[in-house]
């Protein structure tokens, strides 16, 4: 699978989305144009082995990286005295 050309820092924050609990692949593929399998390649690539499969046993079935699977609206909890 060919994978866009990022610098250094777009794959850090793509890696870093995608090893929040809380941010969707759908999130990533808005901001980024990668859908989810992209993103397991480009993880495959990046991480070591370990890391990579320790990354993948969390992520599966997750319902919090699926928008479509989510219980809940909101993404997450905002303070009412948190700036927009």
């Amino acid at each position: 699978m060919k994978l866009p050309n990022f610098d250094p820092q777009t794959i850090d924050r793509i890696i870093e989305m995608a090893w929040e609990d809380r941010t969707p692949f759908d999130v990533i593929e808005t901001q980024f144009g990668l859908k989810e399998k992209q993103v397991i390649v480009l993880m495959r690539q990046q991480m070591k082995e370990s890391s990579f499969c320790m990354w993948r046993k969390r992520v599966t079935k997750r319902k919090t990286k699926h928008l479509n699977k989510r219980e809940f609206i909101a993404g997450r909890f905002k303070s009412q005295n948190q700036k927009s």
